[in-house]
């Protein structure tokens, strides 16, 4: 194997999923460099290619970043992430710094899947594909064309989580350092789509956050109007969830927050979600809904609502981690090392079977900070 030293756009890739200014990198190095100072301008040479990053340097790095060395070094198409081919469900609060973060993170998890994915041989088959919407070809048909194509029985999907890893979807559930997002998702077409959530997010909100996200993948191929395709991947998101023949007989007239609660537990969506669903279906009228509304946010639902359910949590990628070790021999350092992570946030994000062992002396330490 050649020398490793480190790519530029890479050791910009890597601060940026962690959060970081260079300032903030280069004082890390400076705090492990036992007693050398590493400037802020060193770090952005380092990142414009101005000079060659290897070795000791190269280390240095990875150890304040928290990846390998082998990371640092990777190639990855980072100007075709950009911000047009990303899909997420956020707040308008959420500042540009922090959405460069999450769209890093988006970039880094890639790589790391793909890394695990192909060392376990995993199948790169998937069910998806695009479809057009317009307005004669709604979201509301597109989702109802999906359900059909995947073989989904009318009434409330069961596992969702379940229905997209089935259909070749790789998930990947993570604390992305905010509350200001649910999730984000891309899909080069060449590749499975990739949907990262966010494990902080409130529970009953995770399952349409993610259904959003599926109609953003198979609506939205190119980049257009954001309001227009935030709008059209919530509608597909409600058929998809609460399908328009299916959920009308349990919407009622004299919907009361009683009936929601119950209907909350049935279709495991939340109850602000069921009221929206109901007055787009014309059983509230914008009174009613607003009345609703109302009363759920003087009772604090808007910030929690009771009645709280069990999150869906992704398999594949984990049982993808358990044939590493079971049929292909690594260990978990091995494993972590394969995705370029220290063992600890490895363990964490791909959920590692706690029966297998960790051998010491592994390239990957098995502390994290």
């Amino acid at each position: 194997m050649g020398e490793l030293v480190a790519l530029p756009g890479m050791l910009t890739l890597a601060r940026e999923s962690r959060g970081w200014t260079q300032a903030d990198l280069s004082g890390e190095m400076t705090r492990l460099a036992a007693g050398e100072t590493v400037s802020q301008g060193y770090v952005s040479r380092a990142e414009a290619g101005r000079l060659v990053v290897k070795d000791e340097r190269l280390a240095l790095f990875a150890a304040a970043l928290r990846y390998t060395p082998e990371m640092l070094c990777r190639t990855t198409d980072i100007n075709g992430v950009g911000v047009g081919l990303i899909h997420h469900r956020k707040r308008a609060s959420l500042g540009a710094l922090a959405l460069r973060r999450v769209h890093a993170t988006l970039s880094v998890t890639r790589l790391q899947v793909e890394a695990i994915a192909t060392a376990a041989h995993d199948d790169d088959k998937h069910r998806f594909r695009s479809i057009a919407v317009d307005d004669v070809d709604t979201p509301a048909d597109a989702a109802e064309t999906l359900r059909l194509e995947w073989g989904l029985p009318s009434g409330p999907v069961a596992n969702l989580v379940e229905v997209l890893e089935s259909a070749g979807a790789l998930l990947v559930l993570r604390d992305l350092q905010t509350r200001e997002l649910d999730g984000v998702s891309q899909w080069s077409r060449g590749d499975r789509p990739l949907f990262l959530l966010n494990s902080s997010a409130p529970a009953d909100r995770f399952r349409f956050s993610l259904a959003h996200e599926l109609g953003h993948i198979v609506m939205h191929a190119e980049p257009g109007d954001a309001r227009l395709q935030e709008r059209q991947a919530d509608q597909f998101a409600a058929e998809f969830l609460m399908p328009h023949e299916s959920i009308l007989p349990d919407l009622q007239p004299g919907l009361d927050l009683s009936r929601l609660m119950k209907l909350k537990s049935r279709w495991r969506v939340s109850m602000a979600a069921l009221a929206f669903r109901a007055k787009s279906l014309g059983v509230l009228s914008e009174w009613q809904y607003r009345s609703l509304t109302v009363e759920m946010s003087a009772l604090g639902y808007r910030t929690k609502e009771p009645g709280p359910f069990e999150r869906e949590t992704p398999r594949h990628l984990a049982d993808a981690v358990t044939r590493l070790t079971r049929q292909h021999h690594l260990d978990l350092s091995q494993a972590a090392h394969l995705a370029g992570l220290e063992l600890g946030e490895f363990c964490e994000i791909y959920s590692c079977p706690s029966s297998i062992p960790v051998t010491e002396g592994s390239p990957v330490s098995p502390t994290g900070r």
